[in-house]
C-alpha cells in the first residue's frame, strides 16, 4: 500500500532554513516514516538567492509569493523558518487556510500573540508542531524515559544552562538584537530550549519564578546596512552610526516545579570560550541524570539504588539500535551523530504524526510551547520588577 504523502513548504531560507532542508532530504532515507515528505516549495524574498537555494536542497519549487504559497491547495505544511516577528501573521494565514504548521521557537514575540494562535491552532483544528529539536537528541529522549520510568525517583534539583559567546561588542546590530523582530534576547533564543528540554525529561510544569536577572551587557551596536532579517551571512555591512539594543544578553532565574523540585537556569550570549555549551543536571531521590550537547550522543546516570561500593557515575553511549530512541535509523554502535540529526528525527516525527501514528518521544505543539513562553514571560516579569511570580499570574 502506497504511503500517504506530505507536500511541505519551507518559509525563509537562512540558517535555520539550511537545518530543516537538510532534515527534510534526510527523513525519507533514513527512516520509514507514516507518511513520506515531498520537499514541494521553498519561499524567501530574494529570488536570485532562493533559486540557488532551492536548486542545492532539493525543493521542486520556489516561491517569493508567500500568500500563494500559504494558501495553494497543493501544500500540506507550512515549516516556518523565519524571525520570530513574522511568526504570527504567517501562522494566522496559514492556519486561515487550513495548513498544518511546524514553527520555528519561540511562537511569537509577545505572550499574547501566543496565545491566540494555540486558540487559533485548536479552532482550525490543525496539527501544530514547534521545533524544539533537542527534545530529539537520542541521549535527552533517553534522560526523558529513564524519568518516566521511576529511575531517579522523586526529583530534588534542576540546573541547566546555555552558554553563547557569540555576541561580541564589535558584532553589528542585527535582527536578533531587536525586540521588534526578535521578541528577546538570549532568553527567548537560549533558554527557551532548556526550559523545554527540562519539562520534557521531567515531566513537571514550572510554578514559580522565585527571582530573576536580565542584563544588557552592550548597549549599543553598529547598525547595520541591507537586508538586516536574514542574519550576517547576506553579506550586510556595518554603518557609522549606532544603534540601541533592545534586548537582553543575559538571563538567568531561579524556579519552582510543581513536585516540588528547586531549579536554575542561565542563558547568555556572552560567557567567552563556550560556543555552544547547554546541558542540564536532574537529582532525584534514587538517582540523577545529567546531559552537555558538546557530547550529544552521551547521557550521564547516577544509580543510587546500587550497592553502596559500585556507585558512580555511567556514561551511556546512547547510539545503540533497539535500546536508545532513533538510534536505530542512523549508524552502527558508537558511530556517533551531529545537531543536524536532531531535526531529521524531528522531522520523523513529525511525518508519524501526519501519518496517524505515534512519535517516539512527546511532540512540542503549539500549546506545548506557550507554556514554555508563559515560563519565559514569567522570568521577565519577574526580573524587571525583582519580585517572585507565580505562573498562574501569567496566563
Amino acid at each position: 500500500m502506497a504511503r500517504k504523502t506530505v507536500n511541505v513548504a519551507l518559509i525563509g531560507q537562512g540558517f535555520m532554513g539550511r537545518a530543516h532542508s537538510n532534515a527534510w532530504t534526510q527523513v525519507n532515507r533514513f527512516f520509514r516514516p507514516a507518511a513520506t515528505a515531498v520537499m514541494h516549495t521553498a519561499c524567501g524574498r530574494n529570488r536570485a538567492s532562493l533559486e540557488d537555494f532551492a536548486a542545492r536542497w532539493g525543493w521542486r519549487n520556489c516561491s517569493t509569493n508567500l500568500r500563494a504559497v500559504l494558501r495553494s491547495d497543493e501544500i500540506d505544511l507550512v515549516d516556518l523558518c523565519t524571525p520570530t516577528a513574522m511568526h504570527y501573521a504567517m501562522v494566522t494565514d496559514a492556519l486561515a487556510a487550513g495548513k498544518n504548521i511546524a514553527c520555528e521557537k519561540p511562537l511569537a514575540t509577545k505572550l499574547d500573540q501566543a496565545r491566540e494562535l494555540v486558540a487559533l491552532a485548536r479552532k482550525a483544528k490543525a496539527k501544530t508542531f514547534v521545533w524544539y529539536n533537542y527534545r530529539r537528541c537520542p541521549a535527552v529522549a533517553t534522560a526523558h524515559q529513564l524519568v518516566r520510568a521511576g529511575r531517579i525517583g522523586r526529583i530534588y534539583h534542576v540546573r541547566a544552562v546555555y552558554l553563547q559567546d557569540w555576541a561580541k561588542p564589535e558584532i553589528p546590530l542585527a535582527w536578533r538584537f531587536d525586540r521588534k523582530l526578535a521578541g528577546s534576547g538570549s532568553h527567548g533564543d537560549l533558554n527557551a530550549h532548556i526550559i523545554d528540554m527540562c519539562r520534557f525529561v521531567t515531566g513537571e510544569e514550572i510554578t514559580e519564578i522565585a527571582g530573576a536577572i536580565a542584563e544588557t551587557f552592550i548597549k549599543e551596536r553598529a547598525i547595520l546596512t541591507g537586508d538586516t532579517t536574514g542574519g550576517l551571512s547576506l553579506g550586510m555591512k556595518k554603518g557609522a552610526r549606532k544603534g540601541k539594543v533592545t534586548v537582553d544578553d543575559a538571563v538567568l532565574f531561579l524556579a519552582r516545579f510543581s513536585g516540588g523540585a528547586v531549579a536554575s537556569f542561565e542563558a547568555t550570549r556572552m560567557a567567552t570560550g563556550y560556543q555552544n555549551y547547554h546541558g542540564f543536571e536532574i537529582h532525584g531521590t534514587k538517582g540523577a541524570v545529567r546531559f552537555k550537547f558538546e557530547r550529544m550522543n552521551e547521557l550521564e546516570y547516577y544509580d543510587a539504588t546500587a550497592d553502596r561500593a559500585v556507585q558512580g557515575w555511567t556514561t551511556i553511549m546512547c547510539t545503540h539500535g533497539g535500546c536508545h530512541p532513533y538510534a536505530e535509523a542512523w549508524w552502527p554502535d558508537a558511530h556517533v551523530i551531529g545537531y543536524e540529526h536532531a531535526f531529521t528525527n524531528q522531522a520523523y516525527d513529525i511525518l508519524q504524526v501526519l501519518g496517524d501514528k505515534k512519535p517516539v518521544v512527546p511532540l512540542p505543539n503549539f500549546a506545548d510551547a506557550y507554556e514554555t513562553q508563559r515560563v519565559l514571560e514569567a522570568a521577565m516579569i519577574s526580573a524587571a520588577q525583582k519580585r517572585p511570580v507565580k505562573l498562574a499570574e501569567v496566563k
